[in-house]
């Protein structure tokens, strides 16, 4: 049985659409006649494969999992719990996703194989696990523990992103004040100064100086920037320059140490689901390299699963290329020399998680009252300036 996506009208001349399961396109079109809608076009989802296809977004991707695995783990088949998931899903195209996956089941594929087809919606971490899940014959479990993964790596995320909300609007709203000082009430102070011929204060002619910078060039400016941003963006997509990029941020004081810690997290999380999966550890530093958002420590996962191939320790392979932290370093070879090695992973990955919320909190915390004080800053400065030279009329007159 195949799954087909159709549009359709009623008799009424509303038109609808969704999906349909039947044995060939014939069918569907009977089965939709004897609803009573007329198909103006209908597509088997299975044969679309991965066009058209975007990512669902680890939000929605973790809670499309941890059903699936609530209903294996309450004994459904496979196909039956992926049926359940087509008639509660509200999001149309999740639905045509689901009914692709169930469509291709029902023809001989397991449920990875399925997986394989949409590489934009399921990476190759995620088939690697329910893989793994299936040859084992835990697949609800590991199902589960995937759900977990992706649940804890959004909230992570979420977090973070969340605590850099504050200190971002302070400092829009911030810019748009002192713009707004210098393109609007400034110029309205020039005519006074002018009618006074007097010689102006230097902080003054300075405010003066930027004010006029502003009104002139500052869209050629902004427009400049927009422009080199895109090009940068587009630089980015290149693979020579991205590493150099990245090796950069990583050297940096402040953003190099956010940096590290979140892929060591990222790295101690998604090689102990792998571990714990029951992927052998080749298997997993490959599939993990992918997971990781720096280039350099991406290659360095990667020499480290060499040098495992070759009889080395991971801990040792790891340490080598000096690059994570110590404390996963020496977790990991607690893990290896006491056969904890998925459980010390966790402990690593709670680790790092906590170490960068801190850190996280601790510079946002930092960031917004500084940047109010910075704002104050300007303000205070703008105000002088205009002040000084009514001050000095004042005593000219007296």
């Amino acid at each position: 049985m195949s799954a087909f996506r159709y549009r359709a009208v009623n008799e009424s001349g509303k038109a609808a659409r969704g999906v349909i399961e039947a044995e060939t396109p014939r069918l569907a079109k009977g089965l939709l006649r004897q609803q009573g809608l007329w198909v103006s076009e209908l597509e088997e989802i299975a044969s679309l494969g991965a066009k058209g296809e975007r990512s669902l977004g680890t939000a929605k991707l973790s809670l499309l999992t941890r059903q699936l695995a609530t209903l294996l783990d309450a004994g459904l088949p496979i196909e039956q719990a992926l049926s359940v998931l087509i008639e509660q899903s509200e999001v149309e195209r999740e639905k045509q996703l689901v009914a692709a996956l169930r469509s291709e089941i029902l023809s001989g594929s397991s449920l990875s194989q399925a997986l394989l087809r949409h590489p934009r919606v399921f990476p190759e971490l995620y088939r690697t696990i329910v893989s793994a899940g299936e040859e084992s014959g835990k697949a609800a479990a590991v199902m589960q523990r995937l759900a977990d993964y992706l649940e804890s790596r959004a909230s992570l995320a979420s977090k973070v992103g969340l605590a850099f909300i504050y200190p971002a609007v302070v400092m829009f709203v911030s810019a748009l004040v002192i713009v707004g000082l210098l393109t609007w009430v400034v110029p309205q102070m020039v005519t006074v100064f002018q009618s006074a011929k007097q010689t102006l204060p230097l902080l003054t002619r300075l405010l003066l100086w930027a004010s006029q910078f502003v009104r002139d060039w500052g869209l050629i400016f902004f427009v400049l920037m927009a422009m080199a941003s895109v090009a940068g963006w587009h630089a980015l997509k290149k693979q020579a320059v991205r590493r150099q990029f990245d090796a950069w941020r990583l050297k940096l004081p402040l953003i190099g140490r956010f940096e590290r810690t979140a892929n060591t997290a990222q790295l101690a999380s998604t090689l102990a689901i792998l571990v714990g999966s029951g992927v052998p550890l080749l298997n997993a530093l490959q599939a993990v390299s992918g997971v990781l958002g720096s280039l350099p420590l991406r290659d360095a996962v990667a020499e480290a699963a060499k040098q495992v191939r070759e009889g080395m320790t991971l801990s040792r392979a790891l340490a080598a290329s000096k690059m994570f932290p110590p404390v996963l370093i020496h977790l990991i070879g607690s893990g290896e020399a006491t056969g904890r090695l998925e459980h010390m992973l966790e402990k690593a990955a709670a680790q790092q998680a906590q170490e960068l919320e801190n850190r996280v909190s601790t510079f946002t915390g930092l960031l917004g009252p500084l940047m109010v004080l910075l704002m104050g800053g300007v303000v205070l400065v703008i105000v002088l300036a205009i002040l000084l030279p009514v001050f000095e009329m004042n005593q000219l007159v007296k």
